[in-house]
């Protein structure tokens, strides 16, 4: 709605009007007679309270125009459009206020785009949970429908329990990664930075993973002096290495081979985890720390797509980060830079 607005007469004008009054009545008091002074202080006096007059309608006027540029100002904002009478670099009143309003409505706005932005990502990773965990509740509850429902020789019987056991593992696994991810996105865990042994994390990420390689006759060899010392968070640096390591393992065919190399770089400590395995196309490197990302061959085996994901997350929050760089057909190498 568009407001009546009646402009006020500049206060410059109101003094140049007052001194020219008064100049008047002072020329005028030399040449009236005693008897029209009495007149003369009627008139002046009528003056005076014609300019007292004009004086409070100005400041009337100019509360009004104050409140009206503000309400316009109020009124394009609920709009959503930019106010026409900011002018933003005159000195008033109402310039400062609408100012100030701007300012907050920028701030509301990107409050709004973040809350939008967050219930976005609330959605896809709603998403991305419920299909993580459809395909093992799934299995889980077919196999048991046929173990009530029909009778089968103890072999087969055993064999379908070690599948549920094997599904009831993987939702197991993907819970404990999600709580591991709400804790890091969240930041309710603390890291606990001190000087301490590399050689003594890294053995004890290769111990998590020890197993698997040895069932698939992969060797891993580990290249660290033991006085190496890095400022880190043992457990948690620990974890975000085995994370890596255990995608390594995944990867690396029977009878491959696995390395950890460790070595100063500049203002970082380097750890290259080097696999034999198929390698990653160069356009891939970014999308394999995604979230629940898995690339098609990884498709028939084990994993949820969280684990380069939690590793890149906790390196990143002691201030180090993670490179790639692999070549297809003769593996990949992931090197982890902490600072020294």
């Amino acid at each position: 709605m568009r407001r009546l607005q009646i402009k006020c007469l500049p206060v410059n004008i109101l003094l140049s009007l007052t001194a020219v009054l008064l100049t008047l009545t002072g020329l005028m008091w030399s040449y009236i007679p005693p008897d029209g002074i009495q007149a003369l202080l009627i008139v002046t006096g009528i003056g005076i309270f014609l300019f007292v007059s004009l004086w409070n309608w100005q400041q009337k006027c100019q509360q009004r125009d104050f409140a009206n540029e503000i309400c316009e100002t109020v009124d394009a904002l609920m709009d959503g459009r930019e106010p026409e009478n900011y002018r933003i670099y005159e000195d008033s009143q109402a310039s400062k206020v609408q100012g100030k309003l701007l300012r907050y409505y920028d701030c509301m706005q990107e409050d709004r785009r973040q809350s939008e932005q967050d219930k976005q990502v609330i959605q896809e990773l709603v998403s991305d949970i419920s299909h993580q965990v459809k395909m093992p509740i799934a299995n889980i509850q077919m196999f048991t429908n046929i173990l009530q429902q029909h009778s089968l020789p103890d072999e087969k019987r055993g064999e379908f329990l070690d599948t549920m056991a094997a599904q009831i593992s993987k939702l197991d696994f993907l819970m404990q990664s999600l709580i591991k991810m709400s804790r890091l996105e969240t930041g309710t865990f603390v890291l606990h930075m001190e000087e301490k042994s590399l050689y003594d994390t890294i053995a004890q990420a290769v111990n998590g993973i020890w197993a698997k390689a040895d069932r698939k006759n992969i060797s891993i060899t580990v290249d660290c002096d033991s006085r190496t010392v890095v400022k880190h968070d043992g457990k948690w640096t620990a974890e975000a290495l085995g994370n890596i390591l255990d995608n390594a393992v995944k990867y690396t065919p029977e009878g491959g081979a696995v390395s950890v190399r460790v070595r100063p770089w500049q203002f970082y400590t380097r750890i290259d985890i080097s696999d034999t395995g198929p390698g990653i196309e160069a356009e891939r490197y970014n999308d394999v720390f995604q979230r629940f990302y898995r690339g098609q061959e990884a498709a028939s085996m084990e994993g949820v797509g969280l684990g380069l994901y939690l590793a890149r997350s906790i390196i990143t929050l002691q201030r180090g980060y993670i490179s790639v760089k692999s070549e297809i057909g003769k593996g990949t190498t992931f090197s982890v830079f902490l600072l020294s």
